[in-house]
């Protein structure tokens, strides 16, 4: 089963993310079901999935109906461009296809989901740790840091919530690394953020902003290894 899954999802990047051009998909855009191609992606699925499979024919219902698909998908995906939002557009059509593919591999070989997995104790403290790490951390990282108002982190030229994402980012980074106990891998990322941050502490006129930036990395990667080493130590307890 799991031979099945990874040779239908290998065709599908094969065919969606690698041998896709820009000009395809601008084509596509414009001329919707009458861009030659549109079809012509869908024969780049079908041989895909024919060398993928070794040329072995009693998987044809099969492949017929992943092409098939993919291209109904896809035309809807096209006709609702400019209505829905594009990334939201972009991950549903990712979805649907992986849907198929489940579905596809189901009745080729039936397989049973044990959704019973989320609920072990294991899983919903390894949740809890997540949702600690990004929401809830940014959170107190919002609450501590506005106690100090800088006009030098307050360019109009930042990325709307740059700074909530990339502490997230960088919490998790910490949260995996101390899973792996790649302790050294977190001192260099310590290393990458100051080396990029470099730019906004030269132009500080004074100590404000870089002790601003440094009081902020030092809160979000305490508390990223604050909530990883509690996780490693509740996890000895709630192993089933």
């Amino acid at each position: 089963m799991m031979v099945l899954i990874v040779k239908f999802l290998i065709a599908h990047i094969i065919g969606d993310f690698v041998l896709q051009p820009d000009s395809w998909v601008k084509d596509k855009a414009i001329n919707k079901h009458k861009s030659k191609f549109l079809y012509l992606h869908g024969l780049v699925h079908f041989i895909a999935l024919l060398v993928l499979f070794q040329f072995n024919w009693s998987f044809l219902p099969y492949f017929i109906i992943i092409v098939i698909s993919h291209l109904i998908i896809d035309l809807i995906k096209i006709n609702l461009v400019g209505k829905i939002n594009t990334r939201w557009l972009f991950f549903a059509d990712q979805i649907l296809h992986v849907i198929i593919i489940g579905a596809v591999v189901y009745f080729k070989e039936p397989y049973k989901l044990d959704v019973d997995v989320f609920y072990s104790k294991t899983s919903l403290l390894f949740i809890l740790a997540l949702l600690l790490i990004s929401f809830v951390s940014a959170i107190i990282m919002k609450m501590v840091m506005s106690k100090w108002n800088l006009e030098e982190d307050n360019s109009e030229d930042s990325l709307k919530s740059a700074g909530k994402y990339i502490g997230i980012l960088e919490r998790l980074f910490v949260f995996s690394f101390i899973l792996l106990n790649q302790w050294s891998a977190i001192g260099l990322l310590i290393a990458a953020k100051s080396v990029f941050r470099f730019g906004d502490l030269s132009r500080a006129k004074d100590r404000k902003l870089t002790e601003y930036i440094l009081i902020g990395t030092l809160i979000s990667f305490g508390l990223a290894i604050a909530i990883g080493l509690s996780f490693k130590f509740l996890l000895q307890f709630v192993k089933e």
